[in-house]
């Protein structure tokens, strides 16, 4: 069913709550209130909700392909969701449920994801720039070429995450849980990544410059032709870790363990190893 904007808002307010398959492509719905609605498969294709409020709003399955979404989606189930190309700069979507849901090119600078499901979502190509993801689920997510530099990711868990390609400088993933991720040619120049987790990460030909991995989890991981130069591995577990080929120069390896590292064709010209003493 086709809605008018005004009309939708006229039995909100008279306290009509299930709008569930409703058109609103296109529609301007600037500031307005529709916390806890039911929109579940409703089309908001290209709407405009800058300012909205869609607390707790049910957007199951909705379309909202390049809608203007810089609203207050706090606790929102956009599950299934087809987000493609929507502008989600600063908007809040703290616990909001978007498993499964389609980002591809989203525009989420700044917005704030903290503690909301993300997994198996689709976010390939999405500009997440200083986007808060702290304890953000997004195990199995695609992150193709996604941008997150800058991004909060403390605590958050990418288990088994595609990150191949993305842009991750200056990234907080302290305490992040990444195991099996794969982050194939990723650039974590300055990413802080103590504590994360990375056992069985794929990360061949990742860029970590100058990160911080004090105390990191890199066991059995894949850093062939990484870039590890003045990273800080204090402390890193880097058991049975396949880094062939990669630039350890300057990088600090004290007290890390290094049990059946493969070192073949790898430099380490200027590394303090774990004895402390600089490799020449």
């Amino acid at each position: 069913m086709t809605w008018v904007p005004m009309d939708l808002l006229k039995r909100y307010a008279a306290g009509e709550r299930d709008f569930r398959s409703a058109n609103l492509a296109g529609a301007d719905l600037v500031k307005a209130d529709l916390s806890e609605a039911n929109l579940r498969g409703a089309n908001l294709s290209g709407a405009k909700l800058l300012g909205a409020s869609l607390i707790g709003t049910n957007l199951r399955e909705a379309n909202l392909r390049n809608a203007n979404l810089q609203a207050n989606l706090q606790e929102a189930n956009l599950t299934g969701a087809d987000l493609t190309g929507v502008d989600l700069r600063e908007a809040k979507l703290q616990t909001a449920n978007l498993r499964g849901a389609n980002l591809t090119n989203a525009i989420c600078v700044a917005a704030d994801f903290s503690e909301a499901s993300l997994s198996e979502a689709n976010l390939r190509g999405a500009d997440l720039s200083r986007a808060k993801l702290a304890e953000a689920a997004l195990n199995r997510a695609n992150l193709t070429d996604a941008i997150l530099n800058g991004a909060m990711l403390e605590a958050a868990n990418l288990t088994n995450a595609i990150l191949q390609g993305a842009a991750l400088e200056l990234a907080n993933l302290t305490n992040a849980i990444m195991n099996g991720a794969i982050l194939e040619l990723a650039n974590l120049q300055g990413a802080h990544l103590s504590r994360a987790r990375l056992s069985g990460a794929t990360l061949i030909k990742a860029n970590l410059s100058g990160a911080n991995l004090r105390g990191a989890n890199l066991s059995w991981t894949t850093l062939r032709g990484a870039n590890l130069s003045r990273a800080n591995l204090y402390r890193a577990n880097l058991s049975w870790a396949n880094l062939s080929e990669g630039n350890l120069q300057e990088a600090i390896l004290i007290d890390a363990k290094l049990n059946q590292v493969n070192f073949r064709n790898t430099s380490l010209i200027g590394a303090i190893m774990p004895n402390g003493r600089t490799y020449e």
